[in-house]
């Protein structure tokens, strides 16, 4: 494939597929050649974008139609190993959305599938890429805080779930792999020591209408001591902070930003770095240049440039939740994960 054009097909198109859309406009090497999706008003909304695309209602004929390369993968998350599957058969390269899968044995398989076959199997792990997580870890790189040892994160409010996929547990693996498989890959990029046990817990409280925890907490502790934790509530009457990281010789508090209602996670946390002498100062935003993650997915296949993302970080991030979920039914005893080396 070397210096030609990659031809992308987009399976499923709500916000993430135009999200996607809007990159490939936007990222010289990739053509929309096509979009699927069971509703047509959404095509529709694709192809404002990219008129000379080919519109699909059934996925197998996209995906057997010899107009790809490769394919994104917005389906909801318990469909995401069978289509990946069925796309990496057939020779395509895959983009999946967050999770991989929703077991790290369906991930291993995709993976030596992938491998088999020479082909690109990674996971868009966007939140990698905001604007206030890369600003913070290059923060934590330069040392000015010390040696990272403790990192709290936290998504959410007081709020009624929606009624859509995301907070039904069958589809969407459940409240820790929801918004879990975003923060905890921050987490693991962050410190990517050796783990030695997760605890999970959830909370069934309030909002009956969906099948989610209502409150979820995920614990990951490594082996030389340091520990982190994800919280996803719709319980939470007062937000923690988003970020709240200490290390040896200070620390990083990220701040929901007060404008940010109702979108609020959507927006970058105010990050304010905390040193030992008591002085502090707030972070200005160091974002990467825009669409990086798909430039990469350009680079890798053309000149084999490694990504940032690769896929057994994200099949970790499922053992991880696989782990947490385990310890919940426990009431939060440790569980050892099985992980690979990336």
């Amino acid at each position: 494939m070397t210096s030609r054009t990659i031809r992308v097909g987009l399976l499923a198109y709500g916000a993430i597929g135009h999200e996607h859309n809007l990159a490939i406009q936007n990222t010289d090497g990739l053509e929309l050649a096509a979009v699927c999706d069971t509703n047509p008003d959404r095509v529709a909304a694709a192809l404002e974008l990219a008129p000379g695309a080919n519109t699909f209602s059934d996925a197998t004929e996209m995906l057997d139609s010899g107009l790809l390369d490769l394919v994104v993968i917005s389906t909801p998350p318990n469909s995401h190993y069978q289509w990946a599957k069925d796309s990496l058969q057939r020779g395509i390269h895959v983009v999946l959305e967050k999770p991989m899968a929703l077991t790290a044995d369906q991930c291993d398989e995709l993976i030596a599938l992938a491998a088999s076959k020479d082909l690109l199997l990674v996971v868009y792990q966007n939140r990698r890429f905001d604007d206030d997580f890369v600003t913070m870890r290059e923060i934590i790189r330069s040392g000015e805080i010390g040696d990272v040892y403790h990192f709290d994160s936290f998504v959410g409010g007081y709020s009624r779930p929606c009624d859509y996929w995301h907070s039904n547990a069958e589809v969407s693996g459940g409240a820790i792999f929801d918004w879990g498989s975003h923060f905890l890959d921050q987490i693991l990029n962050i410190i990517p020591d050796e783990v030695a046990h997760v605890s999970g817990q959830n909370h069934k409280r309030v909002w009956d209408h969906a099948t989610n925890a209502d409150h979820a907490h995920v614990t990951v502790t490594f082996t030389n001591g340091k520990q982190a934790t994800f919280v996803h509530s719709d319980l939470a009457a007062a937000r923690k902070p988003k970020f709240y990281v200490l290390g040896t010789t200070g620390a990083i508090i990220g701040n929901w930003d007060p404008a940010g209602e109702p979108a609020v996670a959507d927006l970058p946390a105010v990050l304010s770095v905390h040193h030992i002498d008591g002085s502090s100062r707030i972070a200005a935003l160091q974002p990467l240049q825009p669409h990086e993650f798909h430039r990469s997915i350009v680079s890798f296949l053309n000149d084999k440039t490694p990504m940032e993302v690769n896929a057994v970080q994200s099949r970790n991030v499922v053992a991880i939740m696989q782990a947490a979920e385990q310890s919940a039914l426990q009431n939060a005893l440790p569980v050892v994960p099985q992980l690979r080396r990336s």
